[in-house]
Order: structure tokens, then C-alpha cells, then sequence
């Protein structure tokens, strides 16, 4: 081993601690310095290579530096392309907003008009918010358990999470919780519970403005709502004139398995919100899709200096051509989701079922039914070479995002490392009870 390297890592580390603020913390969780990375491996400044299985939080359906999207990049650079343009008419953004409907849109029968807000996911949210309530005159929105809409304080208001909502600083306001699909167990469907204190006028709760979901709940615990229950709240959305918005920020893009995560269900939200993988590349960008009859925004009534970012246009434009013109890349993730799928499976039977797994195409979630083995196996994957994180209302589900373009070798390879350090910790855990995680905190 290169001692020199190594101690230029733990320079790099120390200063990072030192100018950083505390606010970090995928770099507490991963303690190395990551210099380069291609498909689902990335490197570090020693030479380790690490499977990723966290793909960016979602970020990377595509992989790193995938070299197909990164092609139209550097030929929109080379031929001195408008990067920032405000939201004026570009031809990335038209080519971009042609491309989407042509093959994403219009082969689904949707039709959508393009908001292009800020670049952030919860920027996005926090549009798709204020729209709701511009349109129907009304302040309450209704989210669910366990949701996850983003940091900012109007979309944080819509977020579950208590280890977030303490990071407000204020009263939150303006949402109002219901059970999320199973929330309450498998035998009470709160559907039926939501339309009944719509339904009674002294339920105490205000007719929304919107209803606020995921299809599947990434940071909540990759908890899955089906059909038939979405459906139900669609409806639900509809007796009351609320407006019924899908967020789609990690879970679209085909993550799991159709473009949209709502496809399966054939409901049809008024807005849906997308961002992460969107760019194909990594690079910011969020967007609405919004009906025509919702789209009742004045001209700068929300608007932003990086909406619309160029060249993340010119990357999602290529990853649409390239990825979505067919039906043939969906019918591979969810092929790779099956597979992953029987593999955590089998792990769980192999270390004594007492685990659960769950979730949709390839976002998958291996509930470890304790935050300390949860914690503890994460570690051991990371020293072994694999990348993944947790979530769940303590951090007790592994999470489980590799890219959607990761080789069925590499697939294997990080099953294999996750299984081994689960049998691992499971060992040490057995031997010296409460000592299965090492309290370094949230990773995400």
C-alpha cells in the first residue's frame, strides 16, 4: 500500500472536518476521499473500488459518468451553447421538451405542460405546493406517515421524518398527516379511513388543497403502496376538487422499472414531480408536469435564476433518446429487479427470515427490523468494497439503489458482499449484544 497516498487521505479527511460545516454527512458514513468513477464503480484516492449501490441517492440511474449522455455533453460544450439562459427559449429546452413528450408522453396517452423550477427536488415540491393552493383557494395539504418531500420548510412541513422536521427552526405548518398503505397493518385500509374524515364535516380536518405521495416511500423505508390503494386516494383527491400530486423525485426516471412509478396503477396525477436521475448525468434539475387546466401561474409568479438548467437539458435529452425510446430497457430493470429481488430474499432465508424485503423494479429495501444491525451491516459493506445506505423511521432498512444500467456480474458481486456482511454482523451482534452499529449517525 502507497503510505503516501494514505496519508494524504487522512489530510484530506482532517481539513474537510475542519472547514466543513457539521451539516455533513455522507462523508462521516463513507470516510474516504472519492476521486473517480464510471458505471457502478467508483474509486477512491487509494485505489479501493467500491460498488455503488447508492447511485447518488438516486441520482444515477445511469450510472457515473456514463459515457453515452456524456458524448452530447461535450458537444453541446464544444460548440459554445447557451449553459445559462434564465427560461428563455434555448434549443436544448425545446429539443428536450419534444423528446419527453414524443416518447415518454404521448406513448403513455399523458399530456403535460413543462414547469421548469428551481433545481432542486424540494424546490420542485415547494412549487407544486404553492400551485395547489394558488388553484383552488384553499391552505391545508394532506401528506402521509413516513413521506420524505424534501428540506426546505414548505416542503419539510410535508415531511414525516422527526429527526428532519427538528431542523425547521419554526412551527410547521399547513399539512396535515394520514396513514400511509399499511401504515395501520395489513388488515386496515386507510383509504377508506382518508375518505371518511373527508366525508365527516366534524373530522376536524380541512378540505385540501392537494394530496401529497409517493408510490414508494424512498427515505421512509421503501414502503410500497399498491394499486388498488392509490387508486383510492386518486379518488379521494377527486370527491374533495383536491389536486392529486405524485412525487416522483427518486422513484421516477425507471427506477422502479416503469418510467413513472404511478404507471402500474393507471391513475393520472394533476401534477407530478421530477428531479434527480431527470438530467441523466447527475446535474441539477427538477421539473412539473402539470395538466392544462391546472396550469394557472401568471408569468414570474414562481420563477428562479437556475431553472432550466442547459446543459442537464442536454443531458436528459440524450438519456430519453437513448434509454426510452422503446420498451426495452424498462423490461431489463425490471428483469434486474427480479433478480435482486430473489437474491435479498434468499439471504433472509439463509440468516433466519426473521428480515423482510420489499419494494419495486430496482429500489429495494432489506428491513433488518433493528437500527443497530441495519447500522452495523452497512459499515462492514463499506469496508468490503460496497456502497449503501439506510432509511426507515430508525434507520433500520438497508436501502438498495444501483444503477439501472449495473452489469449483472457487478450486481452479484455486491449481493454477495451485503450477504457477508449481514452474516457478519449478525455473528458479532450474537457474541456481544447492543454493539452491532457504530453510531456515526443518519447517512441520508
Amino acid at each position: 500500500m502507497d503510505m503516501d497516498r494514505v496519508t494524504g487521505e487522512s489530510r484530506g479527511l482532517l481539513a474537510l472536518n475542519d472547514l466543513e460545516s457539521n451539516v455533513r454527512i455522507y462523508s462521516r458514513f463513507f470516510p474516504e476521499i472519492f476521486s473517480r468513477a464510471r458505471g457502478s464503480i467508483m474509486l477512491t484516492n487509494g485505489g479501493r473500488k467500491v460498488i455503488d449501490f447508492l447511485s447518488g441517492a438516486g441520482t444515477l440511474n445511469y450510472g457515473h459518468n456514463n459515457h453515452r449522455i456524456k458524448e452530447a455533453l461535450i458537444e453541446y460544450l464544444r460548440n459554445d451553447s447557451v449553459i445559462h439562459g434564465l427560461d428563455m427559449a434555448t434549443p436544448a429546452k425545446i429539443a428536450f421538451m419534444e423528446t419527453f413528450s414524443s416518447a415518454i408522453l404521448r406513448k403513455r396517452g399523458m399530456k403535460y405542460r413543462f414547469h421548469f423550477t428551481g433545481p432542486t427536488g424540494a424546490n420542485a415540491v415547494e412549487a407544486a405546493l404553492k400551485l395547489s393552493r394558488k388553484v383552488t383557494g384553499r391552505h391545508n395539504v394532506l401528506s402521509f406517515t413516513n413521506g420524505y418531500h424534501g428540506l426546505s420548510l414548505g416542503a419539510l412541513a410535508a415531511s414525516g421524518n422527526g429527526f428532519y422536521r427538528q431542523g425547521g427552526g419554526l412551527p410547521l405548518s399547513g399539512v396535515t398527516f394520514m396513514p400511509y398503505d399499511g401504515y395501520l397493518g395489513p388488515d386496515y385500509d386507510t383509504a377508506d379511513y382518508l375518505r371518511k374524515v373527508f366525508l365527516d364535516k366534524s373530522s376536524g380536518i380541512d378540505p385540501p388543497a392537494a394530496i401529497l405521495v409517493e408510490c414508494v416511500q424512498g427515505e421512509g423505508g421503501i414502503n410500497v403502496a399498491s394499486k388498488e390503494w392509490l387508486r383510492s386516494v386518486e379518488a379521494a383527491a377527486k370527491d374533495v376538487h383536491a389536486l392529486f400530486i405524485v412525487d416522483d423525485i427518486q422513484m421516477g426516471c425507471g427506477r422502479t422499472g416503469d418510467f413513472f412509478s404511478f404507471e402500474f396503477a393507471g391513475v393520472s396525477p394533476d401534477i407530478v414531480i421530477l428531479s434527480k436521475s431527470l438530467s441523466g448525468y447527475g446535474l441539477p434539475l427538477s421539473v412539473l408536469l402539470i395538466k392544462d387546466e391546472v396550469d394557472a401561474w401568471q408569468p414570474g409568479e414562481h420563477t428562479g435564476t437556475f431553472r432550466g438548467n442547459n446543459l442537464a437539458l442536454a443531458s436528459a435529452n440524450a438519456a430519453i433518446d437513448i434509454y426510452w425510446q422503446d420498451q426495452t430497457f424498462s423490461q431489463n430493470v425490471k428483469r434486474m429487479g427480479e433478480l435482486m429481488r430473489a437474491r435479498l430474499e434468499a439471504t433472509s432465508l439463509k440468516h433466519g427470515n426473521s428480515f423482510h424485503v420489499r419494494g419495486r423494479g430496482m429500489a429495494l429495501g432489506f428491513d433488518c427490523q433493528s437500527a443497530e444491525i441495519a447500522e452495523g451491516t452497512a459499515h462492514k459493506a463499506f469496508e468490503k468494497g460496497l456502497m449503501v445506505e439506510r432509511c426507515g423511521h430508525i434507520d433500520q432498512v438497508v436501502k438498495f439503489l444501483p444503477a439501472l444500467t449495473i452489469d449483472t456480474e457487478t450486481l452479484d458481486q455486491g449481493l454477495d458482499l451485503f450477504d457477508q456482511s449481514l452474516g457478519e454482523t449478525l455473528k458479532q451482534a450474537a457474541r456481544f449484544p447492543g454493539a452491532g452499529g457504530q453510531g456515526v449517525g443518519r447517512a441520508g
